[in-house]
């Protein structure tokens, strides 16, 4: 039978027993993952560590917390430079779609963001449809400039050609 672990630390001038937890994940009310929290002991030991949302905040615990926040850090840091290469790369690409349209240039459809991020995406560039921002679905033929939002702040604009299918500019 597993030895259980005593919780023990006392509020100076008070009789409530308070220990502290490292958050494993997010808590409601209490905070977020890898945070450092000061519970009362109960609470810590008859909720938050049976369930795994907290440990002891040892010393070699906190520095691993610390290791932890360091490789996340550089790990955006990547994420965010290869996201501006990915957006440097999109503003220079234009892409073109083939839609229905009368003479007038109105479309019997409309081009969505699913239908750019397709373009896109058979062209090698990883673009969701979330990623598309558009004011409404394009209802014409023309050049529109597309917002397109990467995350971690990184946007850019794609220039969309929506063009008539040539069996109907005849």
């Amino acid at each position: 039978m597993p030895r259980k672990t005593r919780i023990k630390s006392v509020e100076p001038g008070s009789r409530r027993r308070i220990t502290e937890l490292l958050l494993a994940e997010r808590v409601a009310n209490l905070g977020e993952q890898g945070e450092i929290v000061r519970v009362r002991a109960g609470y810590a030991r008859n909720y938050l560590i049976p369930h795994g949302y907290a440990t002891i905040a040892t010393e070699h615990n906190k520095r691993m917390v610390d290791l932890h926040r360091l490789r996340q850090v550089d790990a955006e840091k990547d994420k965010v430079k290869n996201l501006k290469s990915l957006a440097d790369r999109i503003s220079k690409y234009s892409v073109t779609i083939e839609a229905n349209a009368n003479s007038d240039g109105q479309l019997y459809g409309s081009i969505l963001a699913a239908d750019i991020s397709k373009q896109l995406k058979a062209a090698n560039f990883a673009v969701e449809p979330g990623h598309i921002k558009l004011d409404g679905p394009l209802k014409e033929t023309g050049m529109f400039s597309v917002r397109i939002d990467l995350g971690f702040s990184v946007e850019t604009e794609a220039k969309v050609w929506v063009v008539p299918k040539a069996a109907d500019a005849k």
